[in-house]
């Protein structure tokens, strides 16, 4: 009799135990013989990091992964249908900053691969409601960059940001891939 129970138990599937990323549908979740995509979401989303998606994933299955857009973004300034590419970071911009550098495509606003710079949010010419777009920035930090800016006359360097009170090295590491100078 223990020997039938044994040959059962072992006749039975097992799992992987690979867990399925948050707001991946279990029935979205990867098989075997689909690659996972591993990209990197940042900005405007409530947990900004690195997300595994199952290939054919969309910018929306990245967002719900990274926790869903921030309660102050317009869904309508994201192309949340676009198909994800393994390897990019998304960047989920202020509408206001995404549509301002001449030369950027209108296709980069709202969200952009680590290739193209367009969307970046320019240091120098940010105001303070635009710098309150990028994640952790609330308005007395934005304020104080926007001071620091005046002080200084012109940030030389994304570096110069870690002179602003309230930025230290997490958080500089969190705003230094989205803005510029």
């Amino acid at each position: 009799m223990v020997f039938a129970i044994v040959v059962f138990t072992r006749s039975q599937p097992v799992s992987s135990g690979s867990p399925v990323p948050l707001g991946v549908p279990l029935s979205a979740s990867p098989s075997p013989t689909l690659a996972a995509l591993v990209v990197q979401v940042v900005g405007r989303v409530n947990k900004p990091g690195i997300v595994r998606l199952p290939q054919g994933s969309r910018v929306a299955d990245a967002v719900a992964a990274a926790g869903g857009l921030t309660r102050r973004t317009d869904p309508a300034s994201v192309n949340l249908a676009r198909l994800v590419v393994d390897g990019e970071q998304i960047v989920i911009a202020n509408p206001s900053a995404a549509s301002a550098p001449p030369g950027a495509s209108s296709s980069a606003a709202g969200t952009q691969s680590s290739g193209s710079r367009g969307a970046l949010l320019d240091l120098n010419t940010a105001t303070a409601e635009q710098l309150e777009g990028l994640p952790g920035v609330g308005p007395v930090l934005a304020q104080r960059i926007v001071e620091q800016r005046t002080r200084i006359g012109r940030f030389a360097s994304v570096e110069d940001l870690r002179q602003v009170s309230g930025i230290g090295a997490k958080k500089f590491a969190d705003l230094a891939p989205l803005v510029r100078v």
